[in-house]
């Protein structure tokens, strides 16, 4: 088998079937022939997941329930990866985002051109603003789920970029050529995630923490590893309850400087940025995806 997306839920009802159809055959470019799978971890969910909410999805789900699941998803990673069958694995820690349809395509077209390559898709959020800022305004579900209806959504899943924000992580300006230093949607070999040992499950802060910064340092550091950055292509950030995404500001710098704090005992380091050079991958397939317009 050719790519397994691993995607980590908890208490994601509403979003996990819209995630889902963002992954499915008759989305996601070049996927109607494509040996692909996806391993969705419902990891300890108040109310467990139901498949019939996502049986009208043209995708194919292996769905792997945790009942006594640990508050980081360390392990639901760790788990989902034992039991993959791809040569490539695709992390999607945060099972509440909405890709573009090229990720595949360009994602498979990276591995291709590079012998041992790191994909990374930036990451957006749905909305005018960051999350943590849209919220104080007014901006939940049902507004979320007008701005989708008002794009047709899934009919064309670029259209995203007109209804979203980038992540700026304090950055003024946001262009495709940004440093990433994290990824909801990042692709590595399994191969490398072996020889990485997998996800660190010392990061065990409740959502991960700087889990998911520390795999993509740690693979991007690797021997023989080239980072690469999608170009046009995103993964959209639905609104859930996350732990520091749909937060007050205030709230969101208080967790992430205990994130650090855990970070720094276990590497002895505040560093998260790969010193490599990165290369690029994509395209700009509409005029809202022009982001560097957007400043």
């Amino acid at each position: 088998m050719k790519l397994s997306v691993i995607l980590i839920a908890y208490d994601m009802a509403r979003e996990i079937p819209r995630t889902l159809q963002g992954l499915a055959r008759n989305y996601q470019l070049g996927a109607a022939d494509l040996e692909y799978e996806v391993l969705l971890v419902d990891n300890g969910s108040p109310q467990a997941i139901d498949p019939q909410s996502y049986s009208h999805v043209d995708v194919p789900v292996e769905l792997i329930r945790i009942d006594d699941a640990h508050p980081s998803p360390a392990k639901a990673i760790n788990l989902a990866a034992e039991q993959a069958r791809g040569e490539i694995l695709c992390l999607m820690i945060d099972g509440a985002h909405l890709l573009t349809p090229g990720v595949f395509e360009m994602t498979l077209s990276t591995f291709r051109a590079f012998d041992e390559p790191l994909v990374a898709t930036r990451y957006f959020f749905t909305g005018p603003d960051e999350q943590n800022k849209s919220i104080i305004e007014g901006y939940d579900k049902p507004a979320e789920d007008k701005l989708l209806a008002s794009i047709n959504w899934p009919e064309d899943g670029y259209r995203l970029f007109e209804i979203g924000t980038p992540f700026r992580a304090g950055a003024r300006n946001i262009t495709w050529f940004n440093k990433m230093f994290e990824s909801n949607c990042i692709s590595l070999s399994r191969t490398l995630f072996d020889r990485l040992d997998g996800c660190d499950e010392q990061f065990d802060l409740p959502g991960g923490g700087f889990l998911n910064l520390d795999l993509y340092k740690r693979a991007a550091d690797a021997a023989g590893t080239t980072p690469v950055q999608l170009v046009g292509e995103g993964s959209f950030h639905q609104l859930h309850g996350g732990t520091t995404t749909n937060v007050s500001m205030e709230e969101r710098k208080t967790r992430t400087e205990s994130y650090r704090e855990q970070y720094r005992n276990i590497r002895g380091t505040d560093s998260v940025m790969t010193e490599k050079n990165v290369h690029y991958m994509g395209h700009l397939p509409t005029e809202a995806s022009k982001i560097h317009l957007k400043n």
